[in-house]
């Protein structure tokens, strides 16, 4: 599933470059992460680096768009061959 980052989010900017995807972008008022775009990590590393440098955990599962790790792996597939 892909993650999503909750309105706590405090713009720190420690996500945005962690990201191997360029899934995550400044939006209007927080950091955002394009569902298309994330894999979770999947493909490169055994956990998010989102969630993992995150200093105030608000890096979650996105339940609107919810994805099991074969379809992450797919996805990775079409975005890095």
């Amino acid at each position: 599933m892909a993650l999503k980052i909750l309105d706590s989010c405090i713009n720190c900017d420690m996500c945005d470059p962690e990201c191997p995807n360029e899934a995550i972008t400044l939006g209007e008022k927080i950091y955002e992460i394009d569902p298309d775009k994330c894999t979770e990590c999947v493909g490169h590393y055994d956990n998010p680096t989102c969630v993992s440098v995150c200093p105030i955990d608000c890096v979650k599962p996105d339940p609107d768009h919810k994805e099991d790790e074969i379809t992450l792996l797919a996805k990775f597939m079409l975005m890095h061959g």
